[in-house]
């Protein structure tokens, strides 16, 4: 999440994606005008990263922008052709890649090699094979008697230059993921990453140069929150993922240059268990799609809402479950299931969170308190008897906490999950799939699975945006490219009279002429 000058404000604003964390998380700048890159998992610093200042990125735009027309006149081929190098060579350095995700972000290490490393590899050879399709030129037919004979077409150009804001919970996914198909559509992108997590995207740069990609096509900016702002200012449109709270920031300094934002915003995506549901899968999904990436996921399980008959056995198997996950530093392979939170203002607020439950009645079944030693660690943890007044029903936890509400039947389950500002993403359990889509379409998000969770994404025809104050415009699909390009329609006349029937000079006789038209093609009766 990005901090974001805006009118009337003063000093840093908040950057982390999901969480309410000040300008104080995080590395800061040295004097050198240098980021401490620290590991949360053991609080060592792994990296110093030169920021960018003002002039710095006032430069770089202007090289991006010089850069630009070329990268576009290589056509939807020829930057096809550096999209699937890229990817090989992403897949040559997949486990360098993982291991600086991980080093970063704290994430465990299947973490960062299956939702990030293989997300990238999938996206640019799907934005290499669909740019194509999905930016060709439509042609566009009417009924119109006035434009008869007439070719039509609607095509759609490379805004320019975009800007990517990105969070710090996905370093290569939602940073440089978003950037893929703005590159495809033939733009040029300047990728501020969150200060906390800089150095999986200038390795992505890195590989771009390796493999050809034109000078300043796609630059790295790591820069304080504060420049966010003349980032914003100074591209043609501009993606960010984050807060709610800094994505209506964002909009209000796009608003000073009308400049098209897409956002993708906070989560408190619910799982609703029917009764005829299959439980031991629900409480595997459960488990996993609450505690993947430490919980640090904008569309993960966040609250669940079982119908009473299967409560206590989907509360007894999810208790069990995370029970037995493996929490600590992460290393290769295989070697823990949960990592390490990434942000130190994230987990005061996991902390607050689990403890304002507690106060209002809640039961904490298993973990429950932050992990004493080196590290940025919170137990997994499962809380029974909560309700909607408790903050962890209704505000992104963004953690490794899993609250478990009982219900009396479907109607209140749907009631409940639609208590909500958000609306990203939610679930359906139930072996009765028809059932299943039916309540799908009640339940207000931008996405609900029905016996599944969060595999939507890799499903990059598939559009994933939110509803409500969980974002604006979508990714993925026809949208997820075309948002990074401006339509153009064009009429071609090719044959036609010397001067057209309803040119001037104005006549009586013509413009009787032209009413007795109108009526005979719009008078009539529409038929049932």
């Amino acid at each position: 999440m990005a901090e974001v000058e805006t009118a009337g404000k003063t000093g840093a604003e908040r950057e982390g994606n999901g969480a309410k964390a000040t300008a104080n998380e995080g590395p800061r700048a040295t004097e050198q005008a240098e980021l401490e890159v620290r590991n949360p998992a053991t609080g060592e610093v792994i990296a110093r990263v030169p920021q960018v200042d003002s002039q710095r990125l006032h430069e770089m735009v202007e090289r991006a922008r010089a850069a630009q027309p070329a990268w576009e006149a290589l056509g939807f081929e020829g930057r096809g052709r550096l999209l699937r190098a890229l990817q090989q060579w992403i897949l040559r350095n997949d486990t360098r890649i993982a291991d600086t995700i991980v080093a970063e972000n704290g994430k465990a290490f299947e973490d960062a090699l299956l939702a990030e490393v293989g997300y990238a590899a999938q996206a640019l050879a799907f934005w290499a094979k669909r740019a194509p399709k999905y930016l060709a030129d439509e042609k566009v037919r009417s009924n119109s008697p006035f434009v008869f004979g007439r070719k039509m077409l609607v095509r759609y150009a490379p805004v320019g230059l975009v800007g990517v804001i990105g969070p710090w919970n996905y370093p290569l996914t939602n940073n440089f993921g978003d950037c893929i198909p703005a590159l495809a559509a033939g733009n040029a992108v300047i990728l501020k990453p969150a200060s906390l997590t800089p150095l999986t995207s200038l390795l992505l740069a890195e590989g771009a140069r390796e493999v050809g990609f034109p000078e300043d096509v796609f630059q790295v900016a790591v820069m304080p929150g504060s420049l966010a702002g003349e980032l914003i200012d100074a591209a043609d449109y501009v993606m960010f993922t984050g807060s709610t709270e800094v994505g209506r920031k964002v909009m209000e300094r796009a608003a000073r240059t009308l400049t098209p934002v897409g956002l993708e915003l906070g989560g408190k995506d619910p799982m609703i268990v029917l009764a005829d549901a299959d439980l031991e899968r629900a409480a595997n999904a459960a488990v996993h799609y609450s505690m993947q990436n430490t919980g640090q996921t904008c569309i993960s399980i966040e609250r669940v809402y079982v119908e009473e008959p299967v409560y206590d056995e989907f509360v007894r198997l999810v208790v069990e479950k995370v029970q037995n996950l493996r929490v600590g530093k992460p290393g290769g392979p295989g070697a823990v299931d949960v990592g390490a939170m990434t942000s130190p203002d994230q987990l005061e607020l996991v902390e607050r969170h689990v403890r304002d439950a507690v106060e209002k009645g809640a039961r904490v079944l298993t973990g429950g308190k932050r992990r004493e030693g080196e590290g940025l660690f919170f137990e997994p943890t499962v809380l029974v008897d909560v309700n909607h007044s408790m903050l962890c029903m209704r505000e992104e936890t963004f953690g490794p906490t899993l609250p478990i509400m009982k219900v009396r039947d479907v109607e209140e389950a749907i009631r409940l999950a639609n208590d909500s500002p958000y609306g990203l993403q939610a679930s359906v359990w139930t072996k009765d799939t028809a059932k299943g889509a039916r309540i799908a379409r009640q339940v207000q998000s931008g996405v609900c699975c029905v016996n599944d969770a969060m595999v939507n994404y890799m499903a990059l025809e598939l559009p994933m945006g939110g509803w409500k104050a969980s974002g604006l415009g979508s990714r993925h699909g026809a949208d997820g490219i075309r948002k990074y390009t401006k339509k153009q329609s064009i009429l071609i006349t090719r044959f036609a009279p010397k001067r057209d029937l309803h040119m001037f000079p104005y006549r009586q006789r013509t413009t009787r002429l032209l009413e007795r038209l109108l009526k005979l093609l719009y008078g009539r009766r529409a038929r049932r």
